[in-house]
């Protein structure tokens, strides 16, 4: 194929993310001619710079923990010592492998694959490396970007994408932020042995959770060591001959570390895309505007994922990418539902969620039944550990439907995941009541909640 030759598709997908990868599989299975462009590596934000190593790196960081716990189960523990460049080895290890399998699944989907950046010419047209592709539609899948603030000495901080190729671990590490990113990544290098320092310019960790979360993890937090500065926005950050980092907040003396990250949210990613020049109508912080049917105002280009910055998750991006899919190619018109939504926070101790927080709950029913629960974990009654498990369901009183179901402990992402179904489904207080419990499990107080708090 040479040069400027045109070539023509019913979907051109540009991002091998998670959301594009899924559009393009199954509309390829769905008899379509599909191209998808990848300038960097297939599986995008998610499988190597996100979820993936994200979660590899927080289950080495647990390990402290396991490894304290069981001399209270009998165990004797000889001496232990992390090793760094171990840990990035096997995890590039994993995340070439995942790459791979991206590849091969739209491989064996028919999907034509083109390394490069492409940029759309006009609303049917997009150019990848000189070659110009005509689509009957187009999907902009590109996620986002970390944002980074403008203070000065910025340039000496990195973002979560360089955290996961450090080439050795700091002594002493500053995290600025109160996301989930930050609270994550505060964990993990205080697990991993880092003095940890979180600081945030706001009073609460996790504004957009329920409160409660956040004001609790902030408590787990600092038992497990990471020191909390909140109401601490950043304002500089300079660096020593000895290259010694100095971060100064607007509250609090400066800290001294050897590395300060940034989580300080994500924009989306569509600089050079060349969507002004198709006409596509974008918001003030980048993000392409779409309707229910991840439609932008042009007709023929849809965007999904954190580029459409509807709630930005891997699984809401692929269920995107599969509903694009169908309302295209299958007949099946697939508009996006983006209630009750669960989601977790790999932080040590996890917490995960669904559904309305107590507050949202009240602004939207007349009246809200509050059932919570704290304690500590059978496994940590041996010894002297004081993480405390929290449970919280929130119960619209006229209805009596669960709304909303909140939890901090192990495995909460995976005993929350559960819970949803039934959230989702609209289940009563009284249908979780009858439910006879997993005994002894944390996840059976779920169904054990009797009274009302006050």
């Amino acid at each position: 194929m040479s040069a400027g030759e045109d070539r023509n598709v019913d979907l051109f997908v540009i991002g091998g993310g998670s959301g594009g990868v899924r559009a393009a599989r199954f509309a390829a299975g769905f008899g379509a001619r599909v191209a998808i462009a990848e300038a960097g590596r297939f599986g995008g934000t998610c499988v190597n710079v996100g979820c993936i190593p994200k979660k590899l790196f927080s289950y080495a960081a647990h390990f402290r923990d396991d490894m304290h716990d069981a001399a209270d189960f009998g165990w004797t523990v000889g001496e232990t010592r992390f090793d760094w460049p171990t840990l990035i080895a096997n995890k590039d290890r994993e995340i070439a492998r995942l790459n791979g399998v991206y590849e091969r699944l739209l491989a064996n989907a028919g999907v034509e694959i083109l390394r490069g950046h492409a940029r759309l010419a006009d609303a049917h047209t997009v150019e990848v490396g000189g070659t110009r592709w005509q689509a009957k539609n187009i999907l902009v899948a590109t996620g986002s970007w970390p944002q980074m603030p403008s203070i000065p000495g910025a340039e000496h901080a990195i973002s979560s994408n360089e955290a996961f190729a450090l080439e050795r671990l700091p002594q002493r590490a500053v995290v600025v932020g109160g996301g989930y990113i930050a609270l994550e990544f505060a964990s993990i290098f205080n697990g991993l042995g880092v003095e940890t320092t979180l600081a945030y310019r706001g009073a609460r960790l996790l504004r957009h959770f329920d409160a409660e979360l956040g004001e609790r993890i902030a408590d787990e937090l600092a038992k497990k060591g990471v020191r909390l500065r909140l109401n601490a926005a950043p304002l500089s950050i300079t660096r020593s001959g000895n290259g010694t980092l100095e971060a100064r907040f607007s509250e609090g003396p400066p800290v001294a570390a050897d590395l300060v990250m940034f989580a300080t949210g994500r924009v989306p990613n569509t600089h050079g895309l060349g969507l002004e020049t198709a006409g596509v109508q974008c918001a003030a912080d980048g993000r392409i505007l779409v309707d229910r049917m991840l439609k932008s105002n042009i007709d023929s280009v849809y965007a999904i994922g954190d580029v459409a910055n509807q709630h930005n998750l891997t699984p809401v991006a692929t269920a995107e990418g599969m509903a694009v899919a169908r309302t295209l190619f299958n007949n099946e018109p697939t508009p996006m539902d983006y209630e009750n939504i669960a989601t977790a926070v790999f932080c040590n101790p996890n917490l995960a969620t669904v559904g309305l927080s107590e507050a949202a709950a009240r602004k939207r029913f007349a009246a809200v039944d509050v059932y919570r629960t704290s304690f500590r974990a059978l496994k940590h009654t041996l010894g002297e550990t004081d993480e405390r498990l929290f449970m919280k369901l929130v119960v619209d009183a006229t209805s009596a439907r669960v709304v909303g179901a909140h939890m901090i402990g192990p495995e909460a992402g995976e005993i929350i995941q559960g819970v949803a179904i039934a959230v989702r489904l609209g289940a009563t207080k009284a249908q979780f009541d009858a439910t006879i419990g997993i005994h002894p499990t944390s996840a059976e107080e779920f169904v054990t909640l009797r009274e009302k708090a006050a």
